[in-house]
């Protein structure tokens, strides 16, 4: 185990140091920069539609960036503030101390002294971009006297890196904590072995489809960007400059690019899933004269180290403690096996990956968004893409690690022996991708590539293992049925596609459940009670509706089997829903809905409970983790979870304190688009883009949204005019 000087704190121990609090949260900006961001703010215009959308016009990229940034900042800064906070490894300085594992897990990766000097060796362009960004977040403060925040006062434009890429939950956060923490704490090891299975939580991801020409009524191309994040993850924008940007769709609070979107020529959906893109490699460790060495080959080589200094809040002010890291040529050591450290590598490129999510917003065309794909920074995504020109195209991961195919990756592998190592990064061009494919469509769900394309998907057997990680799913199998064999596509078919009523996942198991009612004797027990509730499922079309029973019994029974089976199905390593259909016994299906049905009983007075009044859609505040309370209002949601099979998704993700089930992770931003010469697109918002319980744009969407109703797009300055609530300057 690693040592730490008495000198040093491991992980959960008492404070070492005493450090000064956070300066007063008041503007750090002074007098003249202050004039000078007023300069930049009058080159800005933002214009809010009536549903309190910011349009912003700049004559500059950077100054369109300034007003992006202010906007978000209007919306909801203590979102914006906290991704920042996060990002920096800093959550423990307003958590307190329950957040220095999260915080070291960010520090091995991201240091302030790294950033710093790459943002000095960043392009001029880039450079303004990050100034810009800085800037309109200072100016917001500024301007804002009575808005306090939890700890950054003052942004700096290198800041910019330390969030560069705007998945919701990035590749670090694959590192588990408990592990990491026994480590630097030199604690036993916890078991990696958790109870549950792969349905445990709604799936934090996405659903892309892309419709060519030839199936489009109006032959041209359209996209649906549906992504699958925990609500009010990411506001809806639109940003404009004289140098070329105009681009709208979801940015990720406090980022300066649209992550998942559409210019006028161009559109992006990313989906999580891809290739491998992080590895593990146990090192056998030796030590010598107190210094640590790993083996690589026949060498030995010196573990090097890093001090880490931890700020955290106490009851009585602040503290610090410091850790000594470890790292290896293959990434930082991050928990310990047997008399094994395991190390990760995973990609850690901030400054092309910002670059990476802003060119491609500029792209004009598939050469031009192409070549941003080259830089391979989009890590833990796919994307789904079409294009004016009639292109539409795909992308399965875009950064993936040349490897020998003789290891096993999905476990730890042997550090120690160099033919282990990442051999470079694969090119675009030899990665999983499809361009303009023969049957006229592509859909992604989280699921693996080879049904994106129906009859002309690629083939696993073309690539190796590790270019696709993840297998094929419910929603994948739903997506297929929705848009093969289809034609004469509109924006509102698509649309209506993408919120089918079907529940794909009961197909294999439900009619076991009604067989084994069939089958069972006359004298058991579980049959007598269930005579209602069979007959109901036995009729059931397995589509959701507000007013449906047997959807109410279907998914409780579901969610019974997943419980009770779901850890041993995760300990054979055998996803939950194939064990469900090959391993549960007739008399435990029975038994299950016997279960279920009581539940229903015991929750709402009936199991005969509609679905509608059992899954809501609630927004009481502004806080990122919403509470919930089944006295207070909410609106009746027919969409499901997307582990059935929902392609519009709405699960709850917390743990439950309530009778009633209400959403938290699913469809957030959702928006389809029509790439003709004049652009037409429709979205919609769950709740609306304000944070602000106070706001009218708090919850001006909530009830088109539990309806699956879009908002027609306003993309053209006239009808934004048309349609305008305020238009403005930043610090109006």
């Amino acid at each position: 185990m690693p040592r730490l000087s008495p000198a040093l704190a491991a992980l959960c121990a008492i404070p070492v140091a005493a450090v000064a609090a956070p300066a007063p949260a008041t503007s750090q900006v002074g007098a003249v920069e202050a004039l000078r961001l007023q300069m930049v703010a009058k080159r800005v215009t933002i214009m809010r539609d009536k549903w309190g959308i910011p349009h912003i016009y700049g004559k500059t990229d950077a100054d369109a960036v300034f007003g992006m940034i202010y906007a978000q900042s209007e919306d909801d800064f203590h979102r914006v503030e906290t991704n920042f906070i996060n990002a920096m490894g800093r959550m423990a300085e307003v958590e307190g101390e329950k957040a220095l594992p999260q915080d070291l897990r960010m520090k091995l990766f991201i240091d302030p002294e790294v950033l710093k000097a790459q943002y000095k060796a960043s392009p001029a362009w880039l450079k303004k971009l990050m100034v810009a960004w800085a800037d309109g977040l200072n100016y917001y403060l500024h301007t804002h006297p009575q808005v306090k925040p939890q700890l950054l006062t003052y942004f700096e434009p290198w800041m910019a890196l330390s969030f560069s890429e705007g998945s919701i939950g990035g590749d670090i956060e694959e590192v588990k904590l408990e592990p990491l923490q026994a480590f630097y704490a030199k604690r036993p090891q916890p078991s990696l072995a958790h109870a549950g299975s792969d349905l445990d939580k709604e799936p934090a991801g996405s659903n892309g489809f892309a419709i060519a020409p030839a199936l489009s009524k109006t032959g041209h191309a359209l996209l649906m960007i549906n992504p699958h994040t925990s609500f009010y993850f990411r506001p809806e924008i639109h940003v404009v400059s004289s140098e070329g940007l105009n681009a709208y769709g979801a940015v990720t609070w406090g980022q300066f690019f649209v992550y998942q979107g559409f210019n006028d020529r161009l559109g992006w959906m990313h989906t999580s899933g891809g290739g491998d893109v992080i590895d593990e490699f146990l090192e056998t460790i030796v030590e010598k004269d107190g210094k640590f060495f790993y083996k690589y080959g026949d060498e030995l080589r010196e573990v090097k180290t890093r001090e880490i200094k931890l700020p955290y809040k106490t009851p009585t002010g602040m503290a610090e403690k410091t850790v000594t890291a470890y790292f290896t040529h293959h990434g930082p050591v991050v928990r310990q096996e047997g008399d094994k450290w395991v190390s990760v590598a995973l990609m850690n490129e901030p400054l092309k990956a910002l670059t990476q999510s802003f060119i491609r917003t500029k792209a004009r065309n598939y050469a031009a968004f192409y070549k941003a794909m080259e830089l391979r920074t989009n890590s833990s995504n796919n994307t789904v893409y079409a294009d004016a020109d009639g292109n539409i195209a795909y992308f399965h991961g875009n950064f993936v690690p040349v490897r020998d195919t003789r290891f096993d990756y999905t476990k730890p592998v042997d550090g120690s022996n160099p033919a282990t190592d990442w051999k470079g990064i694969h090119a675009v061009k030899d990665t999983i991708q499809l361009f303009n494919p023969k049957n006229g469509w592509i859909q992604n769900t989280n699921n693996w590539p080879f049904s994106a394309a129906g009859a002309y998907s690629p083939r696993p057997q073309d690539y190796p293992a590790y270019m696709s990680m993840n297998p094929e799913n419910a929603r994948g199998i739903h997506a297929v049925r929705v848009l093969q064999n289809k034609k004469d596509f509109t924006l509102e078919s698509l649309i209506a596609s993408a919120y089918d009523n079907q529940l794909t996942a009961f197909e294999p198991l439900l009619p076991l459940l009604v067989r084994a009612y069939d089958e069972a004797p006359a004298s058991d027990l579980a049959k007598a009670s269930l005579t209602e509730q069979i007959s109901l499922l036995r009729d059931w079309d397995m589509r959701y509706t507000l007013n449906s029973i047997p959807t109410s019994l279907a998914i409780y029974w579901m969610q019974d089997l997943v419980k009770v089976y779901g850890p041993e199905a995760k300990t054979k390593g055998v996803l939950v829903l194939d064990y469900l259909a090959t391993s549960v016994t007739p008399q435990q299906r029975l038994e299950a809905l016997v279960r279920a049905s009581q539940k229903l009983d015991n929750d709402f007075g009936t199991w005969k409970t509609p679905w509608g009044e059992i899954n809501r859609f609630q927004r009481l505040t502004g806080d990122i983790v919403q509470p919930f309370d089944d006295s207070k209002p909410s609106i009746p949601v027919a969409f499901a979870s997307g582990n059935w099979g929902s392609l519009a998704a709405f699960g709850m993700t917390s743990k439950p304190h309530t009778k009633r089930i209400y959403g938290e992770r699913g469809n957030s931003f959702v928006a389809a688009v029509e790439f003709g010469p004049h652009i037409r697109a429709k979205s919609i918002l769950a709740g609306g883009e304000s944070g602000d319980p106070a706001s009218p744009h708090f919850t001006d969407q909530a009830e088109m949204y539990a309806r699956g109703e879009f908002k027609d797009v306003l993309f053209y300055k006239e009808d934004i005019e048309k349609n305008l609530e305020r238009k403005y300057h930043p610090g109006e």
